[in-house]
């Protein structure tokens, strides 16, 4: 049995019905009057207990079969090393930076608190290759850019290696319209040692 499609598609109609909110409020995605409105709706939201991440994985207009840097994925993960971690986040929201053989190195959002995430973001939306904000636009960030910056110091929670052979789902791209709202969905599925 395919464990996606037994889930609900509650959070994928969460995130589009937030994003058309904030454009049809005659706000501008990605002003800080939009930051706000979002933070303080995703903060009143009553989610499902049932969501915890995967649901958004049957949005099939998202998925990928790519992961390239500079852009923003969800996707559930079974890290090679667990069994050492203290603890670890199983559905990242996730921006690679760097590829390297086997898999890449990201920064998951998850790592920080929600008004960090969005300061982060905003500080790397400095390194955008272009202002279309469309399927063109990306983040030109790599580990020497983040380390030598001191107002991308938030990062270094963040800062995860990722083995394409432990992604256990399909790959979700999150548009870059849509990265804001993702910042701020309560999805991490973080397991902690006993």
């Amino acid at each position: 049995m395919n464990w996606v499609s037994s889930i609900n598609n509650a959070m994928a109609k969460l995130l589009d019905r937030i994003s058309a909110q904030i454009r049809s409020g005659g706000m501008q995605t990605r002003s800080a009057q939009a930051r706000d409105w979002l933070s303080k709706e995703v903060s009143r939201a009553t989610l499902p207990s049932n969501i915890r991440g995967a649901s958004i994985l049957r949005d099939n207009k998202r998925k990928t079969s790519r992961i390239e840097p500079g852009r923003m994925y969800f996707y559930m993960y079974d890290p090679k090393t667990k069994d050492s971690l203290p603890y670890y986040d199983k559905f990242p929201l996730v921006l690679p930076i760097e590829r390297y053989s086997g898999g890449f190195l990201g920064l998951n959002f998850h790592y920080i608190q929600p008004n960090e995430r969005i300061m982060l973001l905003d500080k790397l939306y400095d390194t955008l290759t272009n202002t279309r904000y469309d399927e063109t636009t990306k983040l030109r960030v790599n580990y020497n850019i983040l380390n030598s910056v001191a107002r991308f110091e938030t990062f270094k929670p963040c800062l995860k290696r990722y083995l394409l052979s432990h992604i256990r789902s399909g790959i979700i791209e999150v548009g870059i319209d849509d990265w804001e709202t993702a910042l701020m969905l309560p999805v991490d599925n973080f397991v902690y040692k006993k």
